[in-house]
């Protein structure tokens, strides 16, 4: 029974910190190398992250500058920045790749709460169905004969306030990125 508690809280522990990446994602009002690390660019017949292939880095607060390892990957990543659904625009120098941020506007603040929400209802889904796996595994140890109701039955309430903790968590951290995303 513990290990069937302690598995549900270490997958849950992982919905957390998947959103907390999708949020990284999202874009705000000010730089972040997250923007663009994970981005897929297509170079000499591999797909890899923009992160493996260049140094990127923020020198303030609303540009992000990329130097890729290898001269003739600037054309590649240039193309996979403005494909990208960021709304940026990328400018070559020839040694470095920059991307100024510009302020967002109302609407497009509106749109990112709604994906942001969005990530947070997939992260509770996720949680459910971790909830409902582990209510099963203890059914089976029910009926099994491992242990008794009353033992499976007290589990179940440990699994679900388990599952209620880290929906509060997940809306805590939802209410942050919304208010961070809404800051002027």
């Amino acid at each position: 029974m513990d290990a069937v508690k302690s598995t549900a809280k270490e997958k849950m522990n992982k919905a957390v910190d998947s959103l907390e990446k999708e949020f990284g994602k999202l874009r705000t009002g000010r730089a972040s190398t997250s923007l663009v690390e994970d981005m897929k660019v297509e170079h000499y017949g591999s797909v890899m992250p923009l992160g493996q292939m260049s140094t990127i880095s923020t020198p303030d607060s609303r540009t992000i500058t990329i130097q890729p390892y290898d001269r003739g990957a600037f054309a590649i990543i240039e193309k996979t920045l403005l494909k990208s659904n960021l709304g940026i625009t990328p400018v070559n120098d020839g040694k470095i790749i920059r991307i100024g941020i510009p302020p967002l506007t109302e609407e497009r603040r509106k749109e990112l709460v709604k994906v942001a929400r969005k990530y947070c209802e997939d992260a509770k889904v996720a949680v459910r169905n971790i909830r409902r796996e582990a209510n099963e595994a203890l059914k089976k140890l029910e009926k099994d004969k491992a242990h008794s109701e009353d033992e499976i039955k007290r589990a179940q309430e440990e699994v679900q306030k388990l599952t209620d903790k880290f929906v509060s968590t997940l809306d805590q951290k939802t209410q942050i990125k919304e208010k961070e995303i809404m800051e002027i």
